[in-house]
């Protein structure tokens, strides 16, 4: 759908001008002319339309930037200002490029008279299913401020969590990397340079030494096979991650993975508890809910559970019973949750368990960063140390046989 300019002439001869949202010019001239208005012009809106493309091509908005807006919109519309101006002034101040052209057409949108959530829900790249379910709510309810704010606390806390998640992932990751840069080139560079010196003195050279040199003359020759083997391997495990089956696979092993899987499991746990928490506080019905926590939870395995969860709630039966059997939740976590459903406090138990799960991440976190900086650092040593040996025996016996 693409936003129109006219310019037209009512019945008193006076120019009338506006903007009208439609699939194609003929829908607008047919509009105004059942409004009676002689036609001058109607024109594609070319702002709205590079706006629109821009959209398209954007990446999805850091979280940092989504609290701020969402925090801001809040207290404006809190203050009394109208949202149409709050959105007016919020796309004014939007530093991101990407971002800035987003909320600039939800401000034309609600201009021409679609509701806010309609709004955010034609830019799904930025507001997810749970942002734009939450703002519907908050509309109808004519709790918008506070939902507002939830959204914001809720969105905070996520992304605090995911950057508590990424430091422990990519600092073992730098480490690793840097490791294997610099393996590569000792291998690919120093070693061939003291294989043509020791090749000159015509002497039997030591096994590690042999051992390094052959690996070294291999490794060499085959490095461009590796690295097209790699690169189309991750290629083809991303597209077999999009699929329904492929992605169930590898999700489920990747719970399963030492040390990794324990932390991923209870990132899933707490962002599980914590959307949960947050729609049913807001007054979104409880398979409404369960439906968008499918969705939003990241992982293809939680989703099929969460699916599970569905049926039996349909049938009317309990959340805690289809989680009990599922391989992600815990016995504490479905007990927790089976009180709150008897006591009818769940919401409160939901938000208790994703505060565990935060300090139990945290634990992890820490934990993970203790373990794998000295095996990496250990590992490394053993290469390199081997290597440097490997390197450094010839000139070694040379030295011993003409001291001799």
């Amino acid at each position: 759908m693409a936003t129109f300019k006219y310019v037209a002439k009512d019945q008193d001869a006076r120019t009338v001008s506006g903007k009208m949202a439609a699939d194609d010019q003929s829908v607008v001239i047919e509009e105004l002319r059942k409004r009676k208005l002689t036609i001058i012009s109607v024109d594609e809106d070319k702002k709205s339309a590079v706006a629109k493309k821009t959209t398209q091509r954007a990446r999805r908005v850091k979280a940092e930037d989504l609290v701020i807006f969402t925090r801001q919109l809040a207290t404006m519309i809190d203050a009394g200002i109208p949202i149409i101006q709050a959105i007016d002034a919020l796309q004014e101040q939007t530093v991101n490029p990407s971002f800035k052209s987003v909320v600039i057409q939800i401000r034309d949108d609600i201009q021409l008279g679609t509701s806010l959530s309609a709004s955010f829900a034609k830019h799904t790249q930025v507001f997810d299913v749970l942002y734009i379910n939450m703002i519907r709510v908050g509309e109808t309810g004519g709790v918008l401020t506070a939902i507002l704010e939830r959204i914001s606390t809720y969105l905070e806390k996520t992304a605090a969590l995911m950057r508590k998640v990424k430091s422990a992932l990519i600092y073992p990751a730098v480490i690793v990397s840097m490791a294997l840069v610099i393996t590569t080139v000792l291998i690919v560079k120093v070693v061939p340079t003291f294989a043509s010196i020791y090749g000159s003195f015509g002497k039997e050279l030591p096994f590690m030494t042999k051992i390094l040199i052959d690996f070294s003359a291999s490794f060499s020759r085959m490095l461009p096979f590796y690295v097209a083997f790699i690169v189309v391997s991750v290629f083809l495990l991303i597209r077999f991650h999009k699929t329904e089956k492929g992605g169930l696979i590898i999700d489920r092993q990747l719970l399963r993975i030492p040390i990794f899987g324990d932390l991923i499991t209870k990132v899933s746990i707490s962002r599980f508890s914590r959307t949960l928490a947050t729609l049913m506080q807001s007054g979104v019905p409880i398979l409404e809910s369960l439906e968008i926590v499918g969705k939003t939870c990241g992982n293809k395995l939680l989703e099929k559970v969460v699916e599970g969860v569905q049926s039996s709630v349909r049938e009317g039966e309990g959340i805690a019973g289809p989680l009990s059997k599922s391989e992600v939740f815990p016995p504490m976590v479905t007990r927790m949750i089976a009180i709150g459903e008897k006591s009818g406090q769940m919401e409160k138990m939901l938000i208790k368990i994703s505060e565990f799960y935060d300090d139990q991440v945290d634990a992890a976190v820490s934990g993970l960063t203790s373990l794998i900086e000295p095996i990496i650092i250990g590992v490394l040593g053993l290469v390199v140390g081997f290597i440097v040996i490997a390197l450094f025996m010839p000139i070694i016996n040379i030295t011993q046989i003409i001291n001799g």
